[in-house]
């Protein structure tokens, strides 16, 4: 392998066949078969089927709610929010109480249990749902003046009709590097990872900071290390609660492996034909480690 990697493209294909929007491009009468994404905190409501069934868009036995109007599926929402179209059929978010009970045959199924159970754009749909619904539910009145703040009809934005204040969804920007040296690629565990995985390294992004800036100093917070070479992977959304993840690859130049203890309670150079296990295929870390393998 050369001591400097080419530059790395996109790895994420860009979806094509899901158009956000904050509101109905026209009313139709009646109203057209919409993808619901009915959630409650961070669980979605799902419908238990057979698994590879041809009736179902999902997958491993799961499929979304679909149905012109959430009255004909018997659900009363506390709100909601439109989301966009996925192949040209609405999809709408909606919040439900937390006391509500789903009819026989469906049930709340967490989102990160749903993380390799549902087609990408799927899965992508309802971790926007999620999110949007969470931002929807805690700025209801105004954090500067606690005014009802007003839901803006062309923006994803609420505004405080008496401050002017206006709030956007949360946002919390991650960087998370693959570090290589040689054949070997650092990974390390993390006390809350399963039993016997190992991932790359990530961190959140500080006041202040550039993002390059953040993959250097978590390196060195938590494995001790200093890296060069740093250089864009590319990104993805990450709903656990609201991330964006943005990826990078770095070379590793000095120092010996150091955990921070409070953090890593392991990291090692690992071969890229001998790795433990790693994250699923759906994460940017996966991505990243399946990259550096394929070099």
């Amino acid at each position: 392998m050369p001591q400097q990697l080419p530059i790395v493209q996109q790895p994420f294909a860009l979806s094509t066949a899901f158009v956000p929007a904050t509101a109905p491009h026209h009313k139709t009468n009646p109203p057209l078969q919409t993808w619901w994404f009915i959630c409650q905190e961070s669980h979605i409501l799902t419908i238990a089927t057979q698994a590879n069934s041809s009736e179902t868009m999902g997958a491993m036995g799961y499929s979304l709610p679909q149905s012109p109007t959430l009255e004909a599926l018997g659900i009363m929402p506390v709100r909601t929010q439109f989301l966009g179209y996925l192949a040209n059929q609405p999809c709408i978010a909606a919040e439900v109480a937390d006391g509500f009970e789903p009819a026989d045959g469906f049930e709340f199924e967490s989102l990160r249990s749903l993380h390799t159970q549902l087609p990408e754009d799927l899965f992508a749909i309802a971790a926007r749902a999620v999110q949007i619904t969470a931002w929807d539910r805690t700025h209801q009145y105004c954090g500067q003046c606690a005014t009802p703040m007003i839901q803006l009809p062309s923006d994803r934005a609420k505004h405080c009709p008496n401050c002017n204040l206006r709030q956007y969804p949360r946002l919390s920007p991650a960087v998370i590097m693959l570090i290589y040296k040689g054949e070997q690629l650092l990974l390390a565990r993390a006390p809350r990872f399963r039993n016997g995985m190992y991932s790359v390294l990530a961190g959140f992004v500080e006041p202040g900071e550039s993002l390059e800036e953040t993959v250097a100093r978590e390196t060195r917070e938590e494995v001790g290390l200093e890296i060069k070479n740093i250089r864009y992977f590319g990104s993805q959304p990450w709903p656990f609660p609201n991330s964006l993840m943005i990826g990078f690859t770095a070379e590793y130049a000095s120092g010996d492996i150091t955990p921070e203890p409070s953090e890593i309670e392991a990291a090692a150079w690992f071969d890229k034909t001998a790795l433990p296990p790693v994250p699923g295929k759906l994460s940017i870390a996966r991505k990243l480690i399946d990259w550096f393998v394929s070099q």
